[in-house]
């Protein structure tokens, strides 16, 4: 995924920036390499971190629970 997406954009962004011209192929070699190596390292490590900031946020609310006819939140008992 990183390495498409690192070509991908590359491409798109030295064509619009630089043009088509004798150098092109250059250019974007070498920005793609630069791009592909922030690309890689960022998809390896964000999922990660993003894991450890979501395992923290509970989303779910207690369920409800009927007791003498009112609705309660279910307690934690651990």
């Amino acid at each position: 995924m990183a390495f498409c997406m690192s070509f991908f954009i590359s491409f798109i962004l030295v064509s619009i920036n630089r043009g088509y011209d004798h150098q092109f192929l250059s250019a974007w070699l070498k920005t793609w390499s630069q791009a592909f190596t922030c690309a890689f390292f960022g998809a390896y490590f964000f999922p990660r971190v993003i894991q450890q900031i979501m395992r923290r946020i509970n989303f779910v609310e207690k369920p409800l629970m009927i007791e003498k006819d009112l609705l309660v939140r279910e307690e934690d008992n651990g």
